[in-house]
């Protein structure tokens, strides 16, 4: 499995044309582009699963860098999700 963190995407682009873009790579399991949460409107970064690491390496060497959507795209493997600190959360007490 290969996580990858595609950036500089333009607000329009969709999901379904970012699948398309990685499909010639190889199998894309899934696709999300992220939203801002008041407004719906694309964050221009989203994520691309692939089922097979050799296939996501080859899809980062070859999109990195191309255009979509008038913009040149940032593809690099994803980093994990870093755990957050406790204290800055919605954990524990304070008034509900």
């Amino acid at each position: 499995m290969k996580n990858i963190f595609v950036g500089n995407l333009s607000f329009n682009t969709s999901e379904d044309e970012l699948r398309k873009l990685f499909e010639p790579f190889g199998t894309v399991d899934r696709v999300s582009i992220l939203t801002d949460r008041e407004t719906g409107r694309s964050r221009g970064f989203g994520f691309v699963e692939m089922s097979n690491a050799g296939e996501g390496d080859k899809a980062i060497a070859g999109l990195n860098g191309t255009q979509i959507g008038g913009r040149t795209i940032n593809v690099n493997e994803a980093r994990p999700k870093a755990e957050r600190a406790s204290g800055g959360g919605r954990e524990g007490g304070g008034r509900r």
